[in-house]
């Protein structure tokens, strides 16, 4: 039977729609939702405008707001915190599928150099006793140090053990204050009626899960999506669920053909297809559509890559770098920057991937779109340096 061919435009429309951006990012909020279409939200330390997790969520739907997020951990229990590729947050439902990820995580980090010399058995005890008996602690409710010169990555011991008890699904983020984690027994956070499947079963929700919810992928990217099992693991799953799996081959943006592997229902998505929304959207660095660079390269031309680890000297464009969405095609991006304190959002670098997209009409779709960005983080005006 031959594959089924899915042209670059539609693939660009699927690819849209399974990540939420192609419809208008409006109308009622289901913030839990959409955090169940994603699969996960990353999270990240880094504050420009927004933290990566809020602005993901406000990119699918602009009436989210931050504090939305802590209410689904902190209160009503629906998500939880763990590591896919990075620390992000998942739907709790997807807790019975996880339990293997607690322990290859738990096997990972044991053995490792970074954690495995701070891993002392009595400090382990000390924090697991602290914890049983005080209720949720972070890091700044214990005082041990880093012992010799510090480097900026190093960590305190108890750091270190929290972390690593935290992997290991044996401590749970209870909540956040600010962008402070406190860690909890995961007894007390976790429901405790989590059905058991074995590890093969796990792997096979995980990888159906990821297929799902990117649509079409190589086995590569169908791995990639959780980071949580291995090549070969998904290779076998791919091979048992053969039948209910469907062979395409999808153009990319420079118009040659690649084999992939689409969720059985592809027919029907691509029926379904309408023409995403023209409206110019920002997004995150760290937005989940976009996180495979060399994906986003292959469907939409796009090349882009995050410098705010590079010496500013090396860098190309700027430290944080939100990507310009438009229609189906990636048109621009920007550098920028909020101020909390003085209630401003600075527009500092505008770059379109060509002159002639630079238009004005572009330029105030940008402003309007900077204006409701502004509104996220608690911002008042919007001040172009460009």
């Amino acid at each position: 039977m031959a594959r089924l061919r899915i042209d670059n435009r539609t693939a660009r429309a699927l690819w849209l729609t399974s990540h939420g951006l192609a419809q208008v990012p409006t109308g009622p909020l289901d913030a839990m939702g959409l955090i169940e279409q994603l699969g996960f939200v990353q999270l990240d330390t880094i504050q420009v405008i927004s933290r990566a997790h809020h602005h993901i969520l406000w990119s699918r739907n602009q009436n989210y707001r931050e504090p939305m997020l802590d209410r689904l951990l902190r209160d009503q229990r629906q998500v939880f915190e763990h590591f896919t590729h990075d620390a992000s947050v998942l739907p709790m439902t997807f807790l019975p599928m996880w339990q293997r990820q607690f322990r290859r995580k738990k096997e990972e980090v044991g053995r490792s150099n970074w954690f495995g010399k701070h891993l002392d058995a009595d400090l382990i005890a000390e924090v697991t006793r602290r914890i049983t008996e005080e209720g949720p602690l972070s890091t700044r409710d214990f005082e041990t140090k880093v012992a010799g010169e510090k480097a900026m990555w190093q960590r305190p011991p108890h750091k270190m053990v929290l972390d690593y008890l935290w992997y290991a699904g044996d401590l749970a983020t209870s909540h956040r204050e600010g962008f402070t984690k406190y860690y909890d027994l995961a007894e007390r956070v976790f429901p405790q009626d989590v059905p058991i499947y074995s590890d093969e079963e796990q792997i096979d929700q995980l990888c159906g899960a990821a297929l799902e919810r990117i649509g079409f992928g190589t086995p590569g990217e169908v791995q990639r999506f959780w980071e949580a099992c291995s090549a070969a693991e998904v290779k076998a799953w791919a091979t048992r669920a053969a039948n209910a799996l469907v062979e395409v081959e999808v153009q990319g943006a420079d118009g040659a053909w690649n084999k992939a592997l689409a969720c059985a229902d592809i027919e029907a998505r691509i029926e379904a297809l309408q023409v995403p929304t023209s409206r110019l959207r920002i997004l995150n660095p760290f937005d989940p559509a976009i996180r495979d660079r060399a994906r986003l390269a292959r469907l939409f031309g796009f090349e882009y890559t995050v410098e705010m680890f590079v010496p500013a000297a090396k860098r190309k464009w700027g430290y944080y770098v939100y990507p310009l969405l438009e229609g189906n095609r990636f048109v621009g991006r920007i550098e920028a920057k909020g101020d909390r304190a003085k209630g401003t959002l600075t527009l500092i670098n505008f770059w379109t991937e060509s002159e002639r997209l630079h238009t004005p009409k572009r330029a105030a779709k940008l402003e309007a779109e900077l204006g409701r960005l502004a509104k996220l983080a608690g911002l008042n005006e919007v001040v172009w340096a460009v």
